[in-house]
């Protein structure tokens, strides 16, 4: 499932990753790769800001405003009128 485009708030430090693979563990969308000991965000439209990546990492290269950006998209979709939402893949909210 895909989110909306570019609102994602998920930000990785790749310098700080150890590798341990707990991210792409507990992300419920595949957002992440491990590849040669370092994590890597390789979808993040698919990511739904759950938080769960950033809270099990344990050095703290991970961080995410759980929500933000899902939320500021429908938003931005109710007051432009374009009825996207997070629902589905620029559908339309139910």
């Amino acid at each position: 499932m895909k989110h909306l485009k570019n609102v994602v708030t998920l930000k990785l430090d790749e310098e700080k990753c150890i590798g341990c693979g707990l991210c792409s563990t507990v992300c419920p969308h595949e957002v992440f790769s491990i590849v040669d000991k370092k994590a890597y965000i390789i979808d993040l439209d698919a990511c739904m800001e759950c938080g769960a990546c950033a809270g099990n990492c344990p050095i703290g290269a991970l961080s995410v405003d759980s929500g933000v950006g899902c939320a500021s998209g429908i938003i931005n979709g109710l007051l432009n009128g374009s009825g996207e939402c997070c629902c589905d893949k620029g559908g339309t909210c139910a």
